[in-house]
């Protein structure tokens, strides 16, 4: 009996009290030859990317553009194939902040050869035509009128080539930024009436009582396209498989865009962060592979699912849903599932019925299994709210026994939670506060030791990670949620605040809705972003 107690006690004594703080390790990234570094910048001077180089030999892209937005890019497109130094320290600072790395050339950084010349250049577009279309009153028909100039002009290019660019650098005067927004405005001395005369109230009770010829119907169609450029370019290129990298003409030439004060019309980063960062989203979407998670257990598959409702939809509950795919090696797939009134107004969250959510999760699972030969050892569905029963069944009933089904809520933390350190930084980034063994608040923002800097304005905040459905150990949720905060491809930064599975959830969304959707249901990451 003696022996029994004191067994007992022993037992209590090891069991965890809550709530209670854990460091998460920062996660780090593999580049060429296996080598293992945490800040993506650093793998990619030192070693290089992943990828094999022979299966990426040469970077194939395009450019289309104004003309002087050509000339613009021509002469960046030169400054990267040569070493970008980081910035001078200040006067009150002789000490280079860690975070900047030299660029040391494309082809130096990335193993594959950077072209003096593009595959195919379009440098005709009008700036003034642009302006003139953009100026009209009726702003879905102005951005869907200028997109029609670029959007055109592509699938022409893509029809007529057998061997296309890999993706399309387009170039935007910003003319097009500022008045291709859904809050911009031109000034009523400028604007210029257009032929649509239909209003957005009337295109929405259209959807309710279509007229017998459908005249009004097709003048409202415009509703559908999105006051956003650059979501309704990416949306409407989707259905012909062409990958973009839109890029300011004032990212490209900063110096050249000046006010009447002699100050840049606005402020942007350095050079050598200007070229990391869109050379690591070119070399992306061009085929290559910068970086994978490293040391990462084999058979997993992290899923983020996507909700987004149309403003034009006379149903509030009507929703489009879509589920990003990511494997270990930060690859990703967007698949497109159902539209239906998945949102439900009581609750304010957006939730699958059965069919619908078996029918998505078979989507990725088939995916997974044509890339492996074998379904995923793990599934875990990332989401920013709850999983109802019904939609959980349906989950589970896409998923064989061979797989561990885990629904992880990811969201921002409503309880205002603060927590504080000693010194003049925050705390360190993976700091975890941890309330119960499935849930824990997680600072993926914070003192990063390789930067020895915080890369934030104010005090950061956690984000909430909750194991709300299936069995696995909340360490391993946590260390996962880090990981994917490194690979955003779209960029070369540290880490992102949100893993990749929420971080990109309303981005990808936004396209989805932001034209009429037709063609294959399942298309790369890259396509989307």
């Amino acid at each position: 009996m003696a022996s029994t107690k004191s067994k007992t006690r022993r037992t209590q004594r090891s069991a965890p009290t809550y709530p209670r703080v854990r460091y998460m390790r920062e996660p780090t990234l593999e580049f060429a030859m296996g080598q293992k570094l945490a800040y993506p910048r650093d793998g990619l001077f030192l070693y290089g990317p992943v990828g094999d180089p022979r299966d990426l030999p040469s970077i194939r892209y395009g450019v289309i553009g104004t003309a002087q937005g050509v000339q613009r890019f021509r002469r960046w497109s030169a400054s990267i194939t040569r070493v970008i130094e980081i910035p001078k320290p200040g006067l009150r600072s002789r000490e280079v902040e860690p975070q900047h790395v030299p660029f040391p050339g494309f082809e130096q950084a990335f193993h594959a050869a950077w072209p003096d010349e593009p595959v195919r250049v379009i440098d005709d577009l009008d700036e003034g035509e642009l302006e003139r279309i953009l100026k009209i009153d009726n702003r879905h028909e102005a951005v869907r009128g200028a997109v029609d100039v670029y959007v055109a002009r592509l699938i022409a290019e893509a029809d007529r080539m057998e061997n296309p660019p890999a993706f399309w650098f387009v170039i935007i005067p910003e003319i097009v930024y500022s008045l291709g927004r859904p809050k911009s405005s031109v000034p009523k001395s400028e604007r210029s009436a257009g032929v649509v005369s239909i209003t957005v109230a009337r295109a929405r009770q259209l959807q309710r009582q279509p007229t017998l010829f459908g005249d009004d119907e097709r003048e409202a169609a415009v509703y559908q396209y999105a006051t956003h450029f650059r979501r309704q370019l990416k949306a409407r290129l989707l259905s012909k498989r062409i990958v973009t990298q839109i890029v300011r003409e004032t990212t490209l030439t900063p110096d050249e865009f000046k006010r009447e004060s002699g100050m840049p019309i606005r402020r942007v980063e350095d050079p050598a962060t200007i070229a990391w960062k869109l050379c690591t989203g070119a070399y992306y979407k061009a085929g290559g592979k910068p970086w994978q998670l490293a040391n990462v257990r084999p058979g997993v598959c992290y899923v983020g699912l996507v909700y987004k409702r149309s403003e034009l939809s006379a149903d509030a509950r009507h929703a489009c849903c879509a589920a990003q795919m990511f494997l270990s090696d930060g690859e990703g797939v967007v698949f497109r599932g159902a539209l239906g009134p998945w949102f439900h107004t009581d609750s304010r969250q957006f939730h699958l019925d059965e069919p619908a959510a078996a029918n998505l999760v078979s989507m990725v699972v088939g995916e997974y299994e044509r890339l492996h030969n074998a379904p995923p050892r793990e599934l875990f569905i990332h989401a920013p709210s709850n999983f109802t029963d019904e939609e959980w069944l349906g989950f589970q009933s896409a998923c064989g026994e061979e797989t561990n089904l885990v629904g992880v809520q990811i969201s921002d933390a409503k309880d205002n939670v603060k927590l504080y350190r000693p010194g003049g930084y925050p705390v360190i980034r993976g700091t975890a506060l941890e309330t119960s063994n499935r849930h824990a608040f997680l600072w993926t923002s914070g003192y990063a030791p390789r930067l020895d800097t915080y890369m934030g304005p104010e005090t950061p905040n956690p984000i909430s990670v909750r194991v709300a459905r299936g069995i696995c150990s909340l360490d391993t949720v946590l260390a996962d949620v880090m990981g994917l905060t490194k690979i955003n491809f779209n960029s070369c930064l540290h880490n992102d605040r949100l893993p990749v599975t929420i971080r990109f959830a309303n981005a990808v969304g936004d396209v989805l809705i932001s034209a009429p959707m037709d063609g294959e249901p399942k298309l790369p990451f890259k396509f989307y972003i």
